[in-house]
């Protein structure tokens, strides 16, 4: 199939999903690039189509991929739509239109004794990307994205996840909802602090762990803090005063996997 003018209905209705208000309404967005087409399509996602500059052709690092029997539709465009509907100054030969899968909390909570990374009102796209791929990278069970997070479907966190959101649950929810059913089903929630009295270094991670990463500027929220158990310190021996939110937490998930894994 081939489209190739600018005023076609689905091309108006791609370039929408540049903002968040259409990708909530159509339940779906936009992946750019070989490489996160590449994982949408290797991870079984649910994509709807896969758009691709028509004078290039399909780019060959897609064309053996399998689409896990979803029958995903191939449309030849040209550069001019590729433009319109990308969010980069200078965009790559391939997109997809990926419908939003529903993650539910039972994803989280099936999984006994995991590692889980909770972030609350952590605005920077690159940042919540970054943490998005660290969780994926070191095992973690899951991801959630509590209010005043950039929006997991944000073209720049997208970027930043570099694929990984394709991997593991992220979830989007409230916070104050789902914090205490975690700790009733047995969850210790930890964040960090520059009043804690224990190093990450010697807190145990292990068993059914909640990490609560806060937001850039102002930390975890008040009322998410009267939630939490317990306040870690990662210690900072050199004269930087402090870490940004996706270093701070990927120094957490990694030592937690140290210990849970190479710590014989």
């Amino acid at each position: 199939m081939e489209i190739l003018s600018l005023q076609n209905a689905r091309v108006k209705s791609w370039t929408q999903l540049q903002e968040k208000k259409h990708r909530d309404k159509q339940n779906k967005f936009v992946v750019e690039g070989i490489h996160l087409v590449q994982e949408a399509l290797i991870s079984g996602a649910d994509i709807e189509c896969i758009a691709y500059d028509y004078d290039q052709g399909i780019p060959h690092e897609l064309k053996e991929l399998p689409d896990n029997g979803q029958g995903v539709e191939w449309i030849g465009v040209t550069e001019a739509i590729i433009s319109k509907v990308s969010h980069t100054s200078t965009p790559q030969p391939v997109f997809a239109v990926v419908r939003k899968e529903k993650m539910t909390w039972d994803d989280l909570f099936a999984q006994k004794d995991k590692l889980v990374i909770v972030l609350d009102g952590l605005q920077d796209p690159g940042n919540v990307g970054t943490i998005i791929r660290s969780a994926d990278a070191s095992g973690v069970g899951g991801v959630i994205l509590g209010k005043g997070c950039a929006d997991l479907y944000n073209p720049k966190t997208l970027r930043s996840t570099m694929g990984s959101l394709f991997h593991l649950p992220v979830i989007e929810g409230e916070l104050t909802d789902i914090l205490p059913q975690a700790r009733e089903m047995g969850a210790r929630l930890v964040t960090t602090s520059l009043e804690g009295q224990t190093t990450a270094f010697h807190y145990d991670f292990g068993g059914s762990c909640w990490i609560v990463i806060g937001s850039e500027g102002s930390g975890v929220s008040p009322e998410v803090s009267a939630l939490v158990d317990d306040a870690i310190i990662i210690p900072m021996p050199g004269k930087a005063e402090s870490l940004n939110a996706a270093m701070a937490a990927s120094v957490l998930m990694f030592e937690a996997l140290r210990q849970r894994e190479y710590s014989n």
